[in-house]
């Protein structure tokens, strides 16, 4: 009962999460490619260009990636080799489904925590990135932790799902 509670709740929280950020994705990839756009007519029309505008969508690109490693692996849209599934049982599969979803869980609070502190590291250096327009380098690196604490809720609510439905074919 408390294993349904909570997966109701991370449920909810990774929907809700998933909507967000599809949606912040969607709108840096229409920035990324509309700065590279006027970049090309600046260029066009007056001869000369905004570094900036070419310079923007590597910027983004961080912000584009980490977020969207949660929900592209709840959908199953990361690289994987599916060998070793072909062999085994359904129950061998969830386990080691288990594994891996627990694994992920795991590299992403340790990679959340290494995010943070290179992310605190910057901040005190308060050190800004050489373009055009002044961005702080620890924005960029705000994206490792976001991202990786995206991925720990994912992995937790899959790692919990293949709990309960290992729990519920040992039922059977």
């Amino acid at each position: 009962m408390m294993l349904r509670a909570a997966l109701a709740g991370l449920g909810h929280v990774n929907r809700l999460l998933e909507r967000v950020i599809y949606a912040l994705a969607a709108l840096i990839v229409a920035v990324m490619v509309l700065a590279l756009a006027f970049s090309a007519l600046t260029r066009f029309v007056s001869g000369t260009g905004y570094d900036w505008f070419i310079e923007l969508p590597p910027v983004l690109s961080c912000w584009l990636v980490f977020p969207l490693l949660g929900p592209l692996l709840k959908a199953g849209q990361h690289i994987k080799v599916d060998i070793l599934p072909v062999f085994l049982s359904i129950r061998q599969r969830g386990v080691l489904s288990l594994f891996i979803h627990i694994t992920a869980l795991a590299s992403a609070l340790v990679f959340l925590r290494a995010g943070l502190d290179a992310t605190q590291l910057y901040m005190m250096l308060g050190q800004m990135m050489e373009l055009e327009i002044e961005i702080p380098i620890w924005w960029m690196y705000l994206a490792f932790p976001t991202g990786f604490a995206v991925l720990a809720l994912f992995a937790a609510e899959m790692a919990l799902r293949d709990v309960q439905q290992l729990i519920n074919s040992g039922e059977e």
